[in-house]
């Protein structure tokens, strides 16, 4: 960087704002991917779980060691055998999601007080539609409280993976570390938070849309 060159070079952003837009739905696929897929398995676990109470700690302990590999050496383990792919990237963004998830989708699950299931086993509820319809809607503030965390974690994570080839704005940031120019590397990591705060209140408005008793109006 030169000693007076500005932080930021609007002509350079104005420059490349086509490849910004796709850097954008590329870092916005990854996430919904991972979040996605992550969100499916931990469902199915928690089901799991909930029916075969002693495979709790196993499936807990083994998400528990997985969120704890660092990010670099997931991937760098992934590439050998997968490659330079997606796929590698959405192995370990994946990966990451599975013990935030679990762990509020089990959480939400318990929270359901216990004399509303009896209720709605009197009233001739089979497991499926006690599940469904009384457990998951009680479920859902904990619930989307562990999506908001895993969304947010992961927007972050897809950064790293401009070190295999994808990254959505982990892109620029590389670009700009290697070039030792600021402009990408600001450009990327704030479009990277920004992404992340609106992702956030996403997902509160959609909380609040789906459980409208839970925020009654004055």
């Amino acid at each position: 960087m030169a000693p007076n060159e500005p932080l930021v070079r609007w002509d350079w952003v104005l420059a490349h704002a086509d490849e910004i837009w796709q850097r954008l739905l590329e870092h916005v696929t990854l996430t919904a991917l991972a979040v996605g897929i992550g969100f499916a398995l931990s469902f199915a676990l928690a089901l799991l779980i909930r029916r075969y109470r002693r495979l709790r700690d196993p499936i807990l302990w083994a998400a528990g060691v997985l969120y704890t590999i660092p990010s670099l050496a997931l991937f760098a383990l992934l590439v050998p055998v997968t490659g330079l792919t997606p796929l590698t990237a959405e192995i370990g963004l994946v990966s990451y999601t599975l013990l935030i998830l679990i762990r509020s989708i089990l959480g939400g699950l318990q929270s359901v007080p216990v004399e509303v299931r009896e209720t709605a086993v009197g009233m001739g509820y089979t497991a499926a539609t006690l599940l469904w319809r009384v457990e998951l809607p009680l479920a859902v503030p904990l619930i989307v409280g562990g999506l908001r965390v895993a969304t947010v974690t992961t927007i972050g994570l897809v950064t790293v993976t401009a070190l295999i080839g994808e990254g959505g704005f982990g892109y620029f940031i590389l670009q700009g570390m290697q070039r030792f120019f600021s402009t990408p590397l600001i450009v990327g990591a704030t479009l990277s938070v920004a992404l992340a705060g609106l992702a956030d209140g996403a997902l509160v408005l959609a909380q609040r849309w789906a459980t409208p008793w839970a925020h009654p109006r004055r």
